[in-house]
């Protein structure tokens, strides 16, 4: 079982419940060490006394904060504990929301929210149940690492699962960061009408099976075919930014390719359904059940 990285409380009202947290996603990816080019030799990052040049051990460091004049104010962890609420193990319940009043734009991580101990599973049921029945989310605060953090939690199946949200002033401002935004343009109603088409038309549930990160599946060979000392085909290029002048008609071509591609996948479908259909036996009919007279041992026949 994997281990809890932050354990504590959460109130909401005059109700706590002890609670874990749990790292709910990974990352995957092929793992590189870093080498100097041209050679062999491994780079490797040390911690070290810029005065002395002594490597320093992680535990003997403590943060500073620079107050100016190459003066700093030295803290260690359990000063930065000692201010933080409930000594970093409160997680406060401000208020109930519906998640999709939640921008997407400030959801950060999530993480997998369990119950203290079973003396809390109680509490801890209670809580989730009561937000899966009224479909509400709780907006929370809590302090990790010496770090505050907003959270969204929420009810899923039999477990409640916390997001971790941005502050309101961590989420810059597009227009200060995007200079060249497009406001309104004269669009014809053929461009909108093929733009809904083609929406429409890639239009599907969402799986998220049916992705995969193809990037690292393409290092992977990658590293392969140079272990192997064989040709790697490179991939294709980014294709060429659209012409206006060409908008429409690429927008058509856009919706037939698609049809095509979806009307293939429903030949293959039916393909296979007619292989697995091969060799099997046709079924029996059924007696109907009011001729049947059979019934187990000692079971009363229905009224």
């Amino acid at each position: 079982m994997a281990r809890a990285i932050w354990s504590g409380v959460l109130s909401f009202g005059l109700v706590s419940v002890p609670v874990e947290l749990y790292t709910a996603t990974e990352s995957h990816g092929p793992a590189f060490h870093q080498f100097e080019k041209g050679t062999a030799d491994r780079i490797r990052y040390q911690r070290v006394n810029e005065r002395t040049d002594d490597e320093v051990e992680y535990s003997d460091i403590v943060k500073g904060a620079d107050i100016g004049g190459g003066n700093h104010v030295l803290l260690n962890q359990d000063e930065l504990d000692s201010v933080a609420p409930g000594r970093s193990r409160a997680m406060d319940i401000h208020t109930f929301v519906d998640l999709d009043e939640v921008d997407p734009i400030y959801f950060n991580k999530t993480y997998f929210l369990g119950p203290g101990g079973e003396e809390t599973e109680k509490t801890y049921a209670l809580l989730r149940d009561a937000m899966a029945n009224s479909g509400k989310a709780a907006v929370a605060s809590f302090v990790m690492r010496g770090k505050e953090y907003l959270a969204a939690v929420r009810a899923d199946g039999d477990l409640l699962v916390l997001e971790t949200l941005f502050f309101a002033d961590e989420v810059r401002d597009p227009h200060e960061q995007i200079d060249n935004l497009p406001g309104r343009i004269k669009l014809s109603r053929q461009e909108l009408n093929m733009a809904d088409q083609l929406i429409d038309a890639m239009t599907g549930p969402w799986k998220p099976s049916d992705y995969r990160d193809t990037y690292t599946d393409r290092v992977n060979e990658l590293i392969d075919a140079k272990k192997n000392k064989k040709e790697f085909q490179p991939a294709e290029e980014a294709p060429a930014a659209t012409n206006v002048v060409d908008l429409t008609e690429a927008l058509r071509a856009s919706v037939d390719a698609v049809g095509k591609k979806e009307g293939r996948k429903t030949s293959e479908r039916k393909g296979s359904d007619r292989k697995a259909s091969v060799g099997k036996k046709p079924e029996q009919k059924k007696t109907p059940a009011s001729k049947t007279t059979a019934r187990k041992p000692g079971r009363k026949p229905a009224a």
